[in-house]
């Protein structure tokens, strides 16, 4: 893959190459219209959303950093996104453009300064992966490996300004309107903040080793406080398959139930024990080991469950409360889904459409055990979520609505879900951490 000598850094140089983007998305439209007249309606819009999704993925991979994070988290909505984007934005979770070696050594003596090979006896400047915050490089000490992650440079100082270009596009889509929405985006301001900070992933990282090491078929690396900084992270390097790539030809079932069930253990008890979560769950943050264990990376995105919001999502969850009307619109309000300023008419919708929402999605809790290969469940959710997402009775209301804490988790559990698919466990104990 082609490396990069320089990414986009001011507010004004980034802004201009998402315009250049716009005006490439407005041609494919112009192609669109005039293809749709001689062939299928259907293949067009296939073509279109192929070529968009190119162009698109193509500009954020250059600017890298909390615009190609975007392009992280939207490759996750696998049951909103036309296929053809998810494709390609999965290409963020580990496979974009890295940095050319020169300017790898020159951002590491600017972050650390030092050269690399003062630290190390040996380092390789080309890259191992590249993802959209940083990128990894191998390095020796001593006889041991090591991988050493090097953030982008400009990443942390360009959220706020690349979030600001995305807010217009993110109010359009999703229909927020008022006077508190934007704790929305403050909120992934936030958290895409703290993820470019090396020095709270460090200290992450260590916590939930030390919280997690004891859950069975799952390892993590061994991080070093002497080869980071606030842009540069030292930790083991860990011999293993990304995930995307085991499941794509893995055949045995009893091994993808083990790593299912390890994955499912590790969220489980990270919510409920120590009410913070990993809130990244893609497959380019899993790695599956040689001796067929489950090997989890990146604990820059760590979200904390405050109680206020733990106790009524949860009881939420619980099948007694989606069945009983009075408490189920009780834990709406308390989770700001329902706002006591809302109409007859939205508070008569957005009660049925989260009864029909959380009677699907929270199935894998009303059973002992959950078989996440069975394709009908991610069939149905996959449904809803393209019926929702073309309600035009949706789109006429006020998207503005839950607390700003679902962003995450919500996300948390969707990733998971999607892992879990893909891996097609089978027989998973739901309740199991409870056990460890």
């Amino acid at each position: 893959m082609k490396s990069i000598d320089s990414i986009p850094i001011s507010k004004i140089s980034r802004a201009s190459k998402l315009v250049s983007t716009g005006a490439k998305v407005g041609v494919n439209y112009l192609k669109y219209y005039g293809d749709k007249m001689v062939n299928s309606p259907t293949d067009a819009k296939n073509r279109l959303d192929k070529n968009n999704a190119e162009d698109i993925y193509d500009s954020l991979k250059q600017l890298k950093g909390s615009a190609l994070k975007v392009a992280q988290m939207l490759s996750m909505e696998k049951s909103i996104l036309p296929q053809a984007y998810v494709e390609k934005f999965s290409l963020s979770q580990f496979s974009v453009p890295p940095l050319s070696p020169p300017l790898v050594i020159k951002t590491f003596k600017k972050y650390f300064g030092k050269h690399p090979e003062e630290l190390f006896d040996t380092f390789n400047a080309t890259s191992v992966n590249a993802a959209s915050i940083g990128q990894v490089h191998k390095a020796e000490k001593d006889g041991k490996k090591f991988a050493v992650k090097i953030q982008y440079p400009g990443v942390a100082e360009s959220i706020a300004s690349d979030l600001a270009l995305v807010k217009p596009i993110a109010i359009k889509m999703f229909n927020i309107r008022g006077k508190d929405s934007d704790k929305y985006f403050k909120e992934v301001e936030n958290k895409l903040t703290e993820e470019t900070n090396y020095i709270l992933e460090l200290e992450q990282s260590k916590a939930v080793v030390d919280a997690c090491k004891h859950i069975p078929n799952l390892l993590f690396p061994k991080y070093y406080p002497e080869f980071s900084s606030e842009r540069i992270i030292t930790m083991d390097y860990m011999m293993g398959e990304h995930l995307s790539e085991f499941v794509s030809h893995n055949e045995n079932q009893e091994l993808s139930s083990t790593l299912g069930q390890a994955l499912w253990d590790f969220y489980m008890f990270q919510i409920h024990n120590l009410k913070k979560v990993h809130a990244d769950p893609h497959p380019g943050n899993f790695l599956v080991s040689d001796n067929g264990q489950l090997i989890a990376l990146d604990f820059g995105c760590m979200k904390t469950i405050p109680e206020d919001f733990y106790t009524p999502y949860f009881e939420l969850a619980k099948k007694e409360t989606i069945e009983d009307a009075d408490i189920f619109t009780q834990k709406l309000y308390e989770l700001e889904i329902l706002k006591p300023e809302d109409s007859q008419e939205e508070l008569d919708f957005f009660s049925a459409m989260f009864h029909e929402l959380l009677s699907l999605f929270t199935q894998p809790f009303h059973s002992e055990n959950f078989d996440f290969s069975d394709p009908a469940f991610f069939n149905q959710i996959s449904e809803m979520g393209q019926r929702y997402s073309k309600s035009t009775e949706l789109r006429n209301m006020n998207g503005n609505r839950g607390s700003k804490h679902f962003i995450y988790i919500n996300r948390t559990f969707f990733g998971l879900y999607n892992l879990m698919f893909d891996l097609k466990a089978k027989n998973i104990k739901i309740n199991n951490f409870t056990a460890l």
